[in-house]
């Protein structure tokens, strides 16, 4: 059956209906887990649904299904550009450059994976928001804060329409203009597409060259410190390639980067993978498609087979065959398994077997060659029985290079040296050891090196292990959360993550720049936020820490404690770095907690000797699963078979550097066959999903511009004030927000640099730089200015006509004309200043100008009565004071018994 819109909806109906039953009949499973939203739950296992059908049609169905156009909400602008050949050949060069003769050899040439289909070029496109592109053109501005973005999809299929509406989240909540590759369009068509270089017909390192290409593109027309690479799964795994090669080659690094949920270990060779994923969509044997052209490629029996047919057509003469009809139908049931298996081993540790070495942890105990490497097949020992694998397993590359550092970065020498990096891992997801593991590797080079036979097949990478400095990681481990939990953009779990990657972009742009950059704080004007308001969570569970949870079944910490107390919330300003890392563990309603100690993630307790070395668990679940789809598909499989010896008959083209092309790669197929591309229609499903994806942005665009148009007045008792007590005359979420800008700035304030120190007190600092103070050894100071409060002092607090009581976190205070001035912290959490030990009723901006001011100093110093958005909009964003806002400067601040904050009304 086709794949369309209609018959994946027929498909996953029945998962709609069972799911929204389920949900509310069996409640209690679902309790303190992220589906107990019935958005995630009914997101989650549709995701699955779709897969499971999809596995039932072949590569080329599902690439063009989700590679089908989706319109542009009116609110995104979208620009489309071509990447010039001087990118896409210096790409070429850098992946040449870092692989070296050995890796040439190793993947079979230098010039098939250059390429391309006649008439093709690499177009990508720019996202932002209409608004932000306005305001930017005003400006004259170029952009300051550019995200480029690589899809997943497992390096098979996927196109940025079907991630529009995630990339759109990002733009807006970074306001930032996202950069993201797109399918290449054949000239003199504006509809007819050429697909973009995806695996299996275009397998790695296509792909990689591709995102190189891009980002030496942008190199052109940005600076660096302008730029943050972002992707996801397989996309996400890229990036860390590309990082990598452009560190090593010596080209301008990024600001910074955020991995969600990346891939980076094509071996499966971690423990969570051989697990169960009941939290998780990812199908827990791998992708198993449909027998088709492009999938699976023949194996080295197969081509064995196929050339011989080949020659018999031509000779037209037939060959000697098998001796018995016995023989002969043993070779044809081979030929379509792809795989066989010795059920009565007697050599079951090959003599000379590179892959085994000794001295290595298992070699004992481990015979076959479980270690993937150039001129032999994979095989291992499960349940006394050998198995030799023959198919090719991943779609991205051959069973030998899936342990290649550039297809499994998590086997690079070392992962030092690069910028920042925000690692999304979720708790529930089949993945999440090798992410656990990545960014402990990166934040510690040394600890985490390669295992012997990698150092031993790459010599040279002995020397690099000790070359880099540790780079900064901040890792969150999100409570049984599914693989790239952002694709359920509609949820509030992905709210609050793409918050977390909204707040460390910002930071590493003001880091790289060294200036401080806004960003959207819409938690007032949220629908999801709105919304969850009026889910089934008990007001209980709401409250309460999670310390039910003391062992994680699923999650990053398994047998250990893990820690109730929380420290902050998801999209809060970074605490410093401690060893490198922040290590946060994240519930479904953005609270963080510590993350467990080392010694509870399974992922570090494994030998490096370990890493890259394929497990009997998840050997065996794809064998189960193969099993099922050549005995369903024997006879497509033989077709296709048939098909190839037609083709091989006729003959292709071949490259003049005598390359060898890995099997699936279309470049090793031109002929006079060659499949013709097709045109690329509108896809009402995908626009629908599209659709939902992106109903929160537009409806919380909608709010923001009300927001902006409504007054709101609040009238509040001195003694008892509070930050978060809200207007008497709020009847909604609008008249909520006060007088508070939808706007929050983001600088960076050392956390790099004291908190790596062993012997820093990282929780007094943890606090401070969440409330955003300035931080010099441990010590905070007042301006050097004698005429201004200082925001940096904190005081006892005293109530009007009480005596002094203690102030919640206060650290110290100083006198300002013989009265004590300085800055206290509030129970809420909120940042107040205060004079003579009285705290008024608002929190004071922390940066200051070039002559040490700011709207919130000069209106203390000015002004007594507080007036809320920006006082009045007397000052800009920046500090400024615009004409027609002077205050009586040199006047006494006295505190009135009253205060009336207002928003100022537009026009």
């Amino acid at each position: 059956m086709v794949l369309n819109t209609f018959t994946v909806s027929a498909a996953i109906a029945p998962t709609i209906i069972k799911t929204c039953t389920s949900h509310y009949l069996d409640r209690k499973p679902r309790r303190q887990r992220p589906t107990a939203h019935i958005s995630y739950d009914e997101g989650l296992n549709l995701i699955r649904s779709f897969l499971h059908y999809a596995s039932f049609h072949t590569v080329e169905e599902i690439q063009a299904f989700t590679s089908q156009w989706v319109p542009t909400p009116t609110w995104v602008k979208v620009d489309e550009v071509t990447i010039p050949n001087e990118s896409v050949t210096g790409a070429a060069d850098a992946l040449i450059a870092q692989l070296g003769h050995r890796g040439i050899d190793k993947i079979g040439g230098k010039a098939w994976w250059q390429w391309r289909r006649d008439g093709t070029s690499l177009k990508a496109e720019w996202i932002e928001m209409r608004g932000d592109h306005q305001r930017r053109k005003e400006s004259g501005d170029n952009g300051k804060r550019v995200m480029l973005y690589v899809h997943g999809g497992a390096y098979f299929f996927g196109s940025v329409d079907e991630h529009r509406y995630q990339m759109q989240r990002h733009a807006r909540k970074l306001k930032a203009r996202v950069f993201a590759r797109t399918l290449p369009t054949c000239s003199g068509s504006l509809r007819a597409i050429a697909r973009y270089r995806l695996a299996p017909q275009f397998p790695f390192p296509c792909g990689l060259q591709d995102c190189i290409a891009a980002y030496l593109y942008l190199l052109t027309v940005q600076d660096p410190s302008t730029i943050i690479l972002a992707g996801d799964s397989a996309g996400a795994g890229m990036i860390v390639s590309l990082l990598v090669i452009i560190r090593d080659q010596g080209i301008a690094l990024p600001a910074g980067a955020v991995l969600i949920s990346p891939w980076v270990d094509l071996t499966h060779s971690f423990p969570s993978v051989a697990g169960d994923n009941m939290f998780d969509y990812i199908p827990s044997h791998g992708f198993l498609q449909r027998p088709s052209e492009a999938w699976p490629p023949p194996n080295a029996e197969d081509i064995e087979q196929i050339a011989m047919h080949a020659v018999e057509m031509v000779a037209e003469k037939a060959l000697p065959r098998k001796s018995t009809q016995q023989e002969r139908k043993a070779a044809a049931e081979d030929a379509v398994r792809g795989f066989s298996i010795d059920h009565n081993p007697t050599d079951l540790n090959p003599v000379g077997n590179p892959d085994n070495p000794a001295g290595t942890d298992g070699a004992d105990i481990r015979p076959g060659n479980t270690i993937p490497g150039t001129g032999h097949n994979l095989s291992i020992m499960i349940d006394g029985k050998f198995i030799d694998i023959k198919d090719q397993i991943q779609l991205y590359t051959t069973n030998q290079l899936i342990s290649h550092p550039l297809v499994s970065p998590v086997l690079q020498p070392s992962l030092g040296g690069l910028p920042p990096l925000l690692i999304l891992t979720g708790g529930g997801e089949v993945l999440r050891d090798e992410q656990i593991y990545l960014a402990h590797k990166a934040a510690n080079p040394t600890k985490y090196p390669p295992g012997e036979a990698y150092l031993n097949e790459f010599p040279q990478a002995r020397a690099v292990i000790d070359k880099w400095k540790p780079t900064d990681v901040q890792l969150q481990v999100w409570d049984d959360l599914c693989h790239v939990a952002l694709t359920l953009s509609f949820t509030r779990p992905a709210k609050y993550m793409y918050r977390s990657v909204a707040q460390f972009s910002a930071w590493a742009l003001a880091r790289a720049q060294n200036t401080e950059i806004d960003i959207m704080d819409d938690d007032d004007v949220s629908v999801i936020s709105e919304e969850s308001e009026g889910t089934s969570d008990t007001s209980s569970d709401l409250r309460k820490p999670r310390q039910q949870f003391q062992t994680m079944e699923n999650g990053a910490a398994k047998g250990g404690t893990v820690s109730s107390e929380q420290i902050g919330k998801a999209g809060d300003s970074l605490p410093p770095f401690r060893n490198h890392m922040i290590r946060q563990r994240v519930d479904r309603h953005g609270r963080i907690y510590p993350l467990g100690s080392h010694s509870s993630l399974p992922a570090l307790q494994m030998s490096a000797n370990e890493i890259g070395v394929i497990k009997p668990g998840p050997v065996m679940k794809w064998l189960d699963a193969k099993q099922l789809w050549d005995k369903k598909y024997a006879h497509e499989k033989r077709r296709v078979q048939k098909q190839r010896v037609k083709e091989m008959a006729k003959g292709f083209q071949d490259f003049a550097d005598d390359d060898t092309p890995p099997p699936s790669a279309l470049a090793g197929r031109r002929g006079l066959t060659m499949p013709k591309e097709k045109k690329k229609h509108r896809s009402m499903g995908m626009s629908l999903w599209s659709l939902w994806g992106s109903k929160h942005d537009e409806k919380t665009i909608y709010r923001e511009e009300q927001a902006d148009r409504t007054v709101g007045t609040a009238t509040m008792d001195p003694e008892t004030h509070d930050d978060n007590v809200q207007p008497a005359n709020s009847s909604s979420k609008l008249s909520k927000s006060r007088s508070r800008s939808r706007r929050r700035k983001v600088l960076d304030l050392g956390q790099t640099t004291s908190g790596n120190n062993e012997n820093f007190d990282s929780d007094l600092a943890s606090k401070a730089l969440s409330h955003e103070l300035n931080l010099e050894n441990g010590a905070f100071h007042p301006p050097n200015d004698p005429n201004l409060l200082s925001p940096l002092y904190i005081p006892s607090l005293q109530s009007p006509g009480k005596g002094p009581s203690a102030a919640p976190g206060y650290e110290s205070s100083a006198l300002h004309d013989g009265e004590e001035v300085g800055m206290a912290r509030s129970a809420a959490g909120k940042i107040r200043p205060t004079k003579g030990g009285v705290a008024f009723p608002f929190s004071l901006g922390r940066q200051l100008d070039e002559e040490g001011r700011n709207a919130s100093t000069v209106t203390l110093t000015g002004q007594s009565r507080v007036v809320g958005r920006e006082a009045d909009e007397g000052h800009d964003r920046n500090g400024e004071q615009d004409e027609g806002s002077h205050g009586a400067e040199g006047e006494e601040v006295s505190r009135p018994q009253v205060e009336r904050f207002e928003t100022a009304r537009e026009g």
